[in-house]
């Protein structure tokens, strides 16, 4: 398929949901289920306008989903809003790290003795699918900065936390597949190095880059008292870089520093005032637009001689930007699943997906957020709502990238694409009726 081919069919689509966005809103699905539809009819099982296989296209989609996940991944953090002596970042630790632990563990059960694949094999599929996704799952994450709900907050953290906290066990089972099993000379290595320092040492940089740059930021759009020329989403894509950078230059890991990059920046924004409204909000119905050059006037240009309002503008022009971007990347990377599924689909994912889903992260989930952090109905919420995605495709390109043998790369690729395509398809039919009946109940209790 030619680049002008590509650029006709995304195009295509990008004008059809534009167009019919009125009446796509109403749909019982989310979004993803569609583009996934859409990659099905240009692909094999449909009008077969692009036929190709995973390992022909590893290579580009280990970058292209890697700048998806950290897209979104700055997001998320940027919309966590409480302190972190707040209880709800509880909830959202153990997602990240035990539940993923189990979850990790229950898929390598499931895969080597039911599905019988290598041991090798199994624990690098359940360190694969073991995150949730921060693209696809926006939906059933924070809604603002003033969302404080249990579930939704539980769901953004986890994301942000666990696809980074993911990466070490990937590279314990290639390391595990690449010395022929139980010999462990790399163990101390591994636990020092990919665990014990890179987890902390990832938060640290991205959370104190992030802090930084913003609060530098801020202190420069205040003293100049306008922001018509302030380029908020260069600011963005530049934390996103610098943060990944500074981490593996350091032997850390780059997801984790880009997503606290985003809490710390969120931090900086709070450090302006003590108001316990977001400042992006107080400033949309506070601060007015001015006209400037004399009689024209630039929709784009604000004072804010404040440094809460300066927060605001930064912050909001910067979540709007991450926003647009992360939904365009999500169009192409789904749509490019839907493409290829058609020629890895594995029967077997049916129940690895069903106990996935059903049983492995619903029973993680109730073992483990106990003691009054979250009420049962929410506790089942967050057990279902373990959407996977982009974050596994990118993990599926790293390994065939990086040492994963052929005569194991059909089973990972097959099992990997057909669980994340029913994913979206089982989550996306289920959140919006899930949603509404839970909002409208939490109404009612509230």
């Amino acid at each position: 398929m030619s680049f002008l081919q590509w650029m006709a069919v995304l195009g295509t689509l990008l004008l059809l949901m534009a167009l019919a966005s009125t009446y796509v809103r109403w749909l019982p699905v989310t979004t993803s289920v569609l583009y996934l539809g859409f990659g099905l009819l240009i692909g094999k099982l449909g009008i077969g306008l692009w036929q190709i296989e995973f390992q022909d296209i590893a290579s580009w989609m280990e970058h292209l989903t890697e700048v998806g996940v950290l897209v979104s991944l700055f997001v998320s953090g940027l919309k966590l809003r409480l302190h972190f002596r707040h209880p709800a970042w509880i909830g959202a630790y153990l997602l990240a790290g035990p539940v993923m632990l189990l979850t990790i563990g229950g898929v390598t059960l499931v895969c080597h003795y039911l599905l019988g694949l290598p041991l090798g094999l199994a624990l690098l599929i359940g360190a694969v699918l073991a995150p949730t996704d921060p693209v696809l799952a926006s939906l059933v994450q924070v809604n603002s900065s003033m969302d404080c709900d249990r579930v939704r907050f539980g769901l953004t953290g986890e994301a942000g936390f666990n696809d980074g906290v993911a990466f070490p066990f990937v590279v314990f089972a290639l390391l595990f597949i690449g010395y022929d099993g139980l010999t462990f000379v790399w163990l101390d290595n591994w636990l020092i190095e990919r665990l014990l320092w890179a987890v902390p040492a990832g938060l640290l940089v991205g959370f104190g880059l992030g802090r930084l740059v913003g609060r530098l930021a801020i202190f420069l759009r205040a003293r100049h008292g306008d922001t018509s020329m302030s380029p908020n989403d260069f600011l963005a894509l530049a934390l996103i870089a610098l943060s990944y950078v500074f981490a593996e230059l350091i032997g850390a890991w780059g997801f984790l520093a880009t997503f606290a990059a985003g809490v710390g920046l969120r931090h900086a924004e709070i450090a302006t005032g003590s108001s316990p409204t977001p400042a992006e909000l107080m400033v949309a119905h506070e601060v007015p637009r001015s006209p400037v050059d004399g009689d024209r006037c630039d929709s784009n240009s604000v004072k804010i001689a404040d440094p809460t309002a300066a927060a605001g503008v930064l912050v909001g022009d910067i979540l709007s930007f991450g926003n647009v971007l992360e939904r365009a990347l999500e169009v192409l990377l789904v749509t490019i699943l839907g493409v290829v599924v058609a020629a890895h689909w594995d029967w077997r994912a049916l129940l690895l997906g069903a106990l996935l889903f059903g049983v492995i992260r619903p029973l993680a989930v109730w073992l483990l957020l106990r003691g009054g952090l979250v009420s049962p109905g929410q506790r089942w919420l967050l057990g279902w709502f373990g959407i996977r995605g982009i974050g596994s495709l990118y993990y599926l390109s790293y390994a065939l990238s990086h040492g994963l043998p052929d005569a194991l790369a059909a089973d990972a690729i097959g099992l990997v694409l057909s669980v994340v395509a029913l994913s979206i398809l089982v989550h996306g039919i289920s959140t919006q009726p899930l949603l509404a009946r839970y909002e409208r109940r939490q109404r009612r209790n509230g």
